[in-house]
């Protein structure tokens, strides 16, 4: 990120602020309070001209383009604010209109009401900052839908990789957030099998695939009755298996047909790529090192990079290969369309044994069966 850019946006933030302080002590229709908002509307707008501006809170932090903002008044006190309405995310698009920008100042400015949220609108997406627990009727925990969830750890996740692409660097802090989230949703329900449920409605394949992959293999995982530290960098190296791809121009990766002999070779890169900027990367469990370097590499290694034939896979990887697999199957390409499940589970079992490992795909093949695709191709 340019100094120009850092201090644009905290002169955002700042405006911003300046809004929603004045809004509380006085009211959203105060004259200062819409000067200020105006302000900042404008501030956000010309931002908007470069591109989207995702904002996280990780550990009191505002995180900007996927580096953290200079400590200050305005922008501690602004991460304060988001952190009390359960707010860790934001996302800007272009297009705005001054009426989103007021109502976000009127909804940070008003209290936080048990069960209420601020919603999403066109241009300006929300992210929790934990998942919640409502209080059922009679006094429990009412369970999660699942289904709301991993569209906002998506986004979050996208404006991670945003951060990788633009200036190398990753959070690790906010990875291993999002991985929680979903841990702490699926720990809650009864069947691991609730965690595909999601994945029904996802067409969208240049961010979603990661975390698609992280739910599957976490409900592989917990089938297989793993827990604790294990299934969390479990889910962390499936939701990074794919950041090599990230170093791969996106004309190869979002062209419409084969690739040339050229092109896949570029293509094969990532891998490699992908492990050796993860293992520069502090905090990254070396697990997702392992799996990044190893998900293509197939069960019975005649798959790619190409090693000594005395190579032991770790668990992490052959999951990965197992998930990998469904979700290409089973997803909206400009390529192909979704597979229905009776030719998924077809596939994979002849897979089953070369490129897959037998006793996982198994135990994926009997939690996918019990759960209904009606809708998956439509």
């Amino acid at each position: 990120m340019s100094d120009t850019r850092r201090e644009e946006i905290c002169g955002f933030i700042r405006l911003l602020d300046m809004a929603v302080a004045n809004a509380t002590l006085y009211s959203p229709r105060h004259r200062q309070v819409l000067h200020l908002t105006e302000s900042a509307g404008k501030a956000l707008k010309s931002l908007l001209a470069e591109g989207p501006l995702p904002l996280l809170i990780i550990e009191g932090e505002v995180v900007a383009d996927g580096s953290p903002l200079p400590a200050g008044m305005y922008l501690n006190r602004f991460a304060q604010t988001l952190g009390r309405h359960g707010i860790g995310h934001l996302r800007f698009v272009a297009g705005i209109e001054n009426g989103e920008v007021a109502a976000l100042v009127e909804a940070l400015a008003g209290p936080v009401r048990q069960g209420e949220e601020i919603r999403s609108s066109e241009h300006l997406r929300f992210g929790r900052v934990e998942v919640r627990q409502e209080a059922a009727e009679d006094g429990g925990i009412k369970r999660l839908d699942l289904a709301e969830l991993p569209g906002e750890e998506r986004a979050r996740f996208q404006d991670l990789c945003e951060g990788v692409r633009k200036h190398g660097k990753l959070q690790v802090t906010g990875i291993s957030e999002v991985v929680h989230g979903f841990v702490e949703a699926f720990c809650r329900e009864a069947d691991p099998l609730m965690a595909l449920a999601p994945l029904r409605a996802v067409d969208d394949y240049t961010f979603t695939h990661s975390t698609n992959v992280c739910i599957l293999n976490l409900a592989q995982a917990m089938a297989l009755g793993i827990d604790g530290a294990l299934l969390h960098d479990i889910g962390i190296a499936a939701m990074l298996h794919d950041v090599g791809k990230l170093y791969i121009p996106e004309e190869i990766l979002n062209k419409n047909g084969a690739l040339d002999e050229q092109e896949w070779a570029v293509m094969k890169q990532h891998p490699v790529r992908g492990a050796q900027y993860l293992l520069d990367t502090p905090g990254v469990p070396r697990l997702a090192v392992l799996t990044a370097y190893e998900h293509h590499m197939k069960y019975n290694l005649s798959g790619y990079p190409r090693v000594a034939a005395n190579w032991e896979l770790n668990l992490a990887s052959q999951m990965t290969m197992v998930s990998d697999i469904f979700d290409a199957l089973r997803t909206r390409r400009a390529y192909h369309d979704p597979m229905e499940m009776e030719g998924i589970t077809a596939i994979m079992r002849q897979l089953s044994g070369t490129e897959l490992n037998p006793v996982l795909t198994e135990n994926f093949l009997r939690l996918t069966a019990r759960l209904s695709l009606e809708g998956s191709g439509s």
